[in-house]
């Protein structure tokens, strides 16, 4: 496995092409635990929004997330705010922090207020989207092998996360469908895969993107200890 890029919110690293792997971490990121708002108590909402659809805009706030919460965490945000004006989410005010202060949740006219408290607790990806982490994907690296200028120069002009390099005769490298498209109409029989993938890992902000990817790792590991031992 080789770092490309390593970021507190996103991580690339190419690795051998096992997919299974790949995709097992992928579905298992849902299973790590993750703050975020679970219960809304509205005392005056005067904006044109109704009560449930403002809850749910709560609820998709990313919160910070430490280490050290656990299934008894419970932290309550208060949010009072008179119109004319954008309510935000740095607008509720408790003991944890918003990542993002600056996302609006709904308007207020002249006259208008919203009251609420919001109750923030632990939760997984895999009971509901508020919980999710973050995101992992992956793709193919490609082998470019052609003795076409125009091919080289597709491949040296491309913009990718993983720098092309010269392997032999070949490239290796990570295209887009576009200049993929672009390739083959040049020439066929010049891109195969190159045995290797891509893959990202990109946070939402609760945690660190390093954080994600070693608790999908560790959420994969329990599961497959778990399964080993019910069949024994």
């Amino acid at each position: 496995m080789q770092i490309i890029e390593k970021t507190p919110e996103r991580i690339i690293f190419r690795m051998d092409a096992n997919y299974s792997l790949a995709n097992a971490i992928r579905r298992s990121i849902e299973e790590v635990p993750i703050l975020a708002f679970d219960e809304v108590e509205i005392y005056q909402n005067g904006s044109a929004l109704y009560d449930e659809f403002l809850a749910h805009r709560i609820g998709l706030i990313p919160l910070k997330t430490d280490k050290k919460m656990n299934s008894k965490t419970k932290i309550d945000f208060k949010c009072l705010k008179k119109g004319p004006g954008t309510v935000y989410s740095g607008d509720l005010k408790g003991s944890g922090k918003i990542v993002y202060d600056n996302i609006p949740l709904t308007l207020l006219e002249d006259g208008q207020n919203v009251e609420f408290v919001a109750t923030a607790t632990l939760g997984k990806g895999i009971e509901h989207a508020k919980y999710s982490p973050g995101l992992i994907y992956y793709r193919d690296l490609l082998e470019v092998k052609s003795s076409k200028a125009e091919v080289e120069k597709i491949i040296k002009d491309s913009r990718s996360s993983v720098k092309p390099e010269k392997k032999g005769s070949s490239w290796i490298c990570d295209l887009s469908e576009a200049d993929v498209d672009k390739i083959e109409s040049l020439d066929k029989n010049a891109i195969k895969d190159s045995g290797e993938i891509v893959v990202f890992v990109e946070s939402w902000g609760q945690m660190d993107a390093k954080d994600v990817l070693i608790g999908g790792i560790n959420a994969l590991e329990d599961n497959l200890n778990n399964f080993e031992k019910s069949i024994k």
